[in-house]
């Protein structure tokens, strides 16, 4: 596609129409840090998901992916602290028992609810103190800056700071908005990897064009991502738009949004990098000449994945041979 640049990017985050966040403490982190995250829609949403490539997922991988691309979608919960992964049977009735308490407070179906974990492994999850916090996270539920950045906060693990963005734009005079949240980790390679995304906004798109845009934003950003090069069990991202601004869509506004979800995603990419653990340095590659953006990436990720290369920039010493 042809992308338009949005007309303005809030690094501090805003919401779109008609959505409302939390983040609250359940009691899931010894360390007492806020640890579930509520993004919700007081409208229907369509909504899709990228999803972990890792043969071995999480059990809220299971159950979200299992629901979307969908027409409908009303709230994303997200727990911090435990990533309910080999878990088994278990952890996917503790996944769907999450969404079905946050249903049963917005009054929606429980398969409206997309849910994603991320912290230890091999775990149970503690669904005494979740479900006791789960209310009261839909409670403080707010269309605020502070709302977002508590969100955003309380999906965090090793990160050191809360990564937030929002994207302004007008289609025929219309205010439009686009804005994201994620969290990142150490173990961060190019198909995502350790890192859960949740991107909203007020444009009505239908499930397809969601998932259209999305992938195409994961692959020009997250998926061109590398620290460790490792994969993870828990890796999401999703989109859900709910069409509150009102604007009308057509293929020239479509373009100007999936470039705003694009320039989201970038922000978000960036800020995971430059915050994974252990880094202190960060690397730009560009590659030019190639025939294809395959061949590109593919050089590109040869590039980021070695530690030979690695080992060069970190000791400022090229070391040719």
């Amino acid at each position: 596609m042809n992308h338009q640049n949005p007309v303005s990017i809030n690094n501090f985050g805003s919401l779109p129409a008609e959505f409302r966040t939390s983040g609250s403490t359940a009691g899931i982190k010894a360390s007492g840090k806020s640890d579930l995250a509520l993004f919700v829609s007081d409208r229907p949403a369509a909504a899709a998901g990228v999803f972990t490539q890792n043969r071995v997922c999480g059990a809220p991988v299971t159950v979200s992916r299992s629901r979307v691309p969908a027409p409908n979608v009303r709230a994303v919960i997200i727990n911090s602290g435990n990533s309910n992964a080999a878990t088994g049977l278990p952890g996917i009735e503790n996944a769907k028992r999450m969404t079905a308490e946050v249903a049963g407070c917005l009054g929606c179906s429980e398969e409206q609810v997309l849910v994603c974990s991320t912290g230890v492994i091999g775990v149970p999850l503690p669904m005494e103190v979740i479900l006791d916090g789960i209310p009261n996270g839909i409670r403080s539920l707010e269309c605020s800056d502070e709302a977002f950045k508590a969100a955003a906060t309380a999906m965090m693990t090793t990160d050191t700071f809360a990564k937030l963005v929002s994207v302004d734009m007008e289609i025929d005079g219309v205010s439009v908005r686009v804005s994201g949240a994620a969290k990142g980790a150490a173990m961060i390679a190019p198909n995502m990897a350790t890192m859960l995304s949740v991107l909203m906004t007020d444009a009505a798109l239908s499930q397809e064009q969601c998932d259209c845009i999305l992938r195409s934003a994961v692959d020009q950003t997250f998926n061109c991502i590398s620290v460790d090069g490792h994969t993870s069990t828990s890796d999401t991202v999703l989109l859900m738009a709910n069409g509150a601004s009102g604007a009308t869509i057509t293929n020239k506004s479509l373009d100007a949004i999936e470039s705003a979800v694009v320039s989201v995603c970038q922000k978000l990419a960036t800020d995971i990098i430059r915050d994974a653990e252990g880094a202190d340095h960060f690397v730009t590659i560009d590659v030019c000449g190639l025939e294809s953006r395959d061949d590109a990436y593919r050089m590109a990720k040869e590039i980021a994945d070695s530690p030979l290369v690695k080992t060069a920039i970190v000791g400022a010493d090229p070391n040719w041979g």
